[in-house]
């Protein structure tokens, strides 16, 4: 049976919808989990320093592609592997990142989604500006779930 190797820095008890939301689109697409395919998860439960070895691990088993989110966990499966394909998702610009060659053609075993949100928060900010308010009637709200390792 095809192997799903999916790697999350978090844990499950905070993302049991993506998981949903994964299991369906794959079934939309044909691949029902115990049927003709197996998702393999692995969860660091926010300690990254456990994030190689369970690559590792699924590269040792031969899975059929590696699903890692969020970015941390992409940068440990890309250093993994140049072998098995890479679907990530990432909020930093993967091509900074050396995830990938470039946007439009990504190149080497990775892809996925990036989203632009450090780019887009630039261009709010910018029209925020423009609207001339003054500088009191303009913030920023965040929920921070996971912490990226510093670099």
């Amino acid at each position: 049976m095809t192997v799903i190797g999916h790697i999350s820095a978090g844990s499950l008890s905070n993302a049991p919808h993506l998981m949903a939301a994964m299991r369906q689109a794959l079934a939309e697409a044909g691949y029902v989990d115990g049927r003709n395919v197996t998702i393999e998860s692995h969860w660091a439960e926010g300690q990254y320093d456990r994030l190689p070895a369970m690559v590792a691990e699924l590269v040792r088993r031969h899975v059929a592609v590696l699903v890692p989110t969020p970015t941390v966990a992409a940068l440990a499966a890309k250093a993994a592997t140049a072998t098995i394909p890479i679907v990530f998702s990432a909020t930093d610009d993967p091509v900074k990142l050396g995830l990938v060659a470039s946007l439009a053609r990504p190149g080497g075993n990775a892809t996925g989604v990036y989203f632009f949100f450090s780019d887009l928060a630039a261009k709010q900010l910018g029209l925020l500006r423009s609207l001339s308010l003054p500088p009191h009637a303009s913030g920023c709200w965040s929920i921070p779930r996971i912490r990226m390792p510093k670099a």
